[in-house]
């Protein structure tokens, strides 16, 4: 019980909830109830934990008496950073130049592909004035070209957005004032937001119309054609999501809402990662199959079988990372 007491008494005069103190030791928030509830006990590890987080002796913890902390020479606490209300305004507003830029470099990596599929299926039409190496020798450089744009529109939004890195990555306090002005904008926004959702959706979901439409004709060509509109509609739809998106997940940054609430703040962290190198090794199958095979009006299906798997492994992402965190 008198452990039990301590950690309460420490984590009410360090300012944190209890979902606070869970973040930064790394367990579920039932389980620091539970300790302060006398109901378990942590193991020793923990206890050590404990000891250095607060900045207290491992003695102090275990002793079975109430008295002054004894406080290590070393505590283990740094300065939480502060957003001003001029820095949280900076920080959303470049957010949402970011957001068009991320947008239109997904955009582009999206359509790179259709010069090349348009030029290929230019060189099988009747008296076609292209050769076929022409063709293809076009095709890929300008395929190149949009995926080298997009590279250097991420790597530049990467650059632009180091002032800003803390705010993904650290624990923050928001000054007085930032809080209602960003719920005021949230406000404001969520009705663009849920548009923009809603058309980008409709569109993923009708896109594949014209490569249905073009099974009635034998034309490949015609084919070839609906196939690009096809991916031209998906990808105006990915692009009204992340352009929606990124704005969004801006301001829930500066509440802690959602996502990156302090609680789940580990758990975005690890889906960013594995999202990141699973789009990654998305696009690698999508370029060494269509280089190998050279057959790009087929390749296209890895995209949405990636967005069918995608979606089935953030939901296993999701499952052993709450089963880990009830540990």
């Amino acid at each position: 019980m008198i452990l039990a007491d301590k950690i309460t008494n420490l984590r009410k005069k360090n300012g944190w909830s209890q979902e606070e103190l869970a973040e930064k030791m790394q367990v579920s928030r039932q389980a620091v109830s539970k300790w302060e509830g006398a109901q378990t006990v942590p193991d020793l590890e923990k206890i050590l934990a404990l000891g250095k987080l607060f900045g207290v002796t491992t003695d102090y913890l275990l002793k079975d008496e109430i008295e002054d902390e004894e406080f290590t020479n070393e505590p283990d606490r740094l300065p939480v950073k502060r957003v001003s209300l001029a820095l949280a305004n900076e920080f959303l507003e470049w957010r949402r130049r970011a957001a068009g830029r991320i947008a239109a470099a997904v955009f582009l990596c999206i359509v790179a592909v259709i010069p090349l599929l348009l030029l290929s299926a230019a060189t099988e039409a009747p008296g076609h004035p292209v050769s076929e190496n022409l063709a293809a020798g076009v095709g890929l450089v300008v395929l190149l070209v949009l995926v080298a744009v997009a590279v250097a529109i991420f790597v530049s939004c990467g650059f632009k957005n180091t002032p800003f890195e803390f705010i993904d990555k650290e624990p923050f306090e928001t000054e007085y004032g930032v809080e209602g002005m960003v719920k005021e904008k949230q406000k404001a926004y969520r009705s663009a937001y849920a548009k923009s959702n809603i058309l980008a959706a409709c569109l993923c979901v009708l896109s594949p119309i014209p490569l249905f439409v073009s099974v009635v004709t034998e034309k490949e060509f015609f084919m070839v054609v609906m196939l690009c509109i096809t991916i031209l509609l998906a990808g105006i739809g990915a692009t009204l999501f992340i352009f929606a998106g990124v704005r969004f997940a801006s301001m829930q940054k500066l509440l802690k809402e959602g996502d990156y609430a302090r609680r789940d703040q580990r758990k975005t962290r690890v889906k960013e990662a594995v999202s990141t190198v699973y789009w990654l090794s998305a696009a690698a199958v999508y370029l060494g199959w269509s280089f190998l095979t050279n057959d790009w009006e087929i390749t296209w299906v890895v995209w949405p079988i990636a967005g069918i798997l995608f979606a089935a492994s953030m939901c296993l992402c999701n499952l052993f990372m709450d089963r880990d965190a009830k540990r």
